[in-house]
């Protein structure tokens, strides 16, 4: 009988704006009994830590590699992962000797799959250390040393929800827009694919806060109000990583911003909304087949704008919220990554061909026991 374990996934994504914090009891294959969720923002000062962290990391070439100053914030991000997950327990009423292990992301400063390179800041031991639970961290790394891109690992997971979705004869695809928006398609017969289809919120966020200091377009209404520029829409949309059969992750920093001259304030909202739908339907044309639904999580599925735009485009698709569809579009990612590291501590695999280009399935993750 397979062991059903109580999990907490911990997710803080690209768009640097907090900790999400969720609970799931799974066997790490079919059993899913999702649990409460918790955000935990950052503030602004670190947040601009966080950028920081971006910059030291770009120079280097060595995955455990920290000067002085990443080691730094490395600590404190991991102090504050320690916090939320305290936070959590109290908030709920969970004691932590009934959660089994955390699964723990960390922060990614830098991605370069072309260089089987990947950094993400966080340090599991520490957060066993002042947690006094067990983690499971680094889940990227393996698929990496056996030849993957070290990116989407949320598939597996997005699976397992689509066989208590999906209608028969029917092809789903999960669309997670994040800081980067990635997609994962569940055929049919039940075969994966995933991989990222471009920027998601990462440029708008980009947009209105170097115009106005706000750090995202709230529902889509400052987008809303503007005019799509083709001519700049088209500089994303013409990129080469839209062309071609070799799909590839992402690094947020792979599209480049807008001048601050370049548009108004609403047109630029509007149109790095159009290019983010756009970026979706064009990687979708990469999939097996077009898929009868797109179920949106993450924090774009709450910008009307964007998903308008992508509604208008995908011809013949439905396009439901991850809510619309039964499920929690903030609690995803991190509900998938306490899943991911029960499927870790049962030597399950991570990543498969469909979704990272690994040429078998593999397993990943590190332990570290408090």
């Amino acid at each position: 009988m397979d062991v059903v374990r109580t999990a907490i996934g911990l997710m803080s994504g690209t768009s640097m704006d907090g900790i999400d914090v969720a609970l799931i009891r799974t066997d790490g294959r079919g059993f899913i009994e999702r649990g409460p969720f918790l955000g935990v923002p950052y503030d602004a000062e670190f947040r601009g830590r966080l950028k920081r962290a971006l910059e030291l990391a770009r120079p280097l070439r060595d995955r455990n590699e920290r000067p002085a100053e990443l080691r730094e914030i490395e600590l404190e991000l991991t102090l504050r992962h320690a916090t939320a997950v305290m936070a959590f327990l109290e908030s709920f009423g969970l004691a932590a000797s009934a959660v089994d292990v955390l699964g723990f992301h960390g922060q990614t400063v830098l991605h370069r799959p072309d260089e089987g390179l990947t950094i993400q800041i966080g340090d599991g031991r520490e957060l066993a250390r002042r947690t006094g639970l067990s983690v499971v961290y680094d889940m990227r790394a393996n698929d990496m040393v056996n030849g993957g891109q070290g990116a989407p690992l949320v598939p597996a997971y997005h699976a397992a929800l689509a066989a208590k979705f999906q209608q028969a004869g029917e092809a789903v695809c999960f669309v997670n827009i994040g800081g980067i928006s990635n997609l994962t398609y569940i055929g049919a017969d039940g075969r994966i694919a995933a991989f990222d289809s471009g920027p998601g919120n990462t440029l708008i966020d980009q947009w209105v806060e170097m115009q106005t200091g706000r750090t995202y377009d709230p529902g889509g209404e400052i987008g809303g109000r503007g005019m799509v520029v083709h001519a700049l829409a088209e500089r994303y949309l013409d990129s080469p990583f839209f062309r071609g059969n070799v799909r590839r992750s992402l690094d947020r920093g792979d599209f480049a911003p807008l001048r601050p001259d370049e548009a108004s304030l609403e047109d630029g909202a509007r149109t790095l909304a159009h290019v983010a739908a756009a970026s979706i339907v064009k990687s979708a044309g990469f999939l097996p087949e077009r898929p009868s639904t797109y179920v949106v999580c993450g924090g774009g599925r709450l910008n009307g704008t964007l998903m308008a735009e992508l509604s208008a485009m995908a011809e013949g698709s439905r396009v439901l919220s991850a809510e619309a569809a039964g499920f929690d579009g903030d609690a995803m990612e991190a509900e998938a990554w306490a899943y991911l590291a029960v499927r870790s501590l049962e030597g399950l695999p991570l990543t498969f061909p469909g979704t990272t280009g690994v040429a078998a399935p593999v397993s990943g993750g590190v332990l570290a026991t408090p």
